[in-house]
């Protein structure tokens, strides 16, 4: 496989993801408010934006609109959700390390994506 065809592979199989996980915030959101901490007002209307945001983040790069912008904005959220959930949980049970790996890795993923693109 081309360096080419492997980008545009690579470009898919990140954004369609993303394109699920913000269908499911909005399928989901009764039981993932709880994943909102508590010092933060609002619950449920952080799923939905969250999900909004992602399907938003999807849709940019599967149609080529303004990439560079939500992968920036993508890789915000997710150190957001490293900062303010998955730290925390992290440190009271060092088996959530998992979680905080995963979104660190997705948010470097979206800067090299954004980085690739006008």
């Amino acid at each position: 496989m081309d360096k080419s065809m492997m980008a545009y592979a690579g470009k898919y199989l990140f954004a369609i993801p993303f394109l699920i996980f913000g269908i499911f915030h909005f399928m989901n959101a009764q039981a993932m408010a709880g994943m909102v901490p508590s010092f933060i007002p609002g619950g449920i209307f952080w799923i939905y934006l969250t999900g909004l945001a992602f399907i938003a983040a999807a849709s940019s790069v599967l149609l080529n609109k303004q990439v560079k912008r939500a992968m920036q904005l993508l890789a915000l959220m997710l150190m957001i959700f490293v900062i303010t959930i998955h730290l925390p949980a992290t440190i009271n049970n060092m088996s959530a390390a998992s979680n905080l790996l995963k979104d660190v890795a997705l948010a470097g993923g979206a800067l090299l994506l954004g980085s690739q693109s006008k």
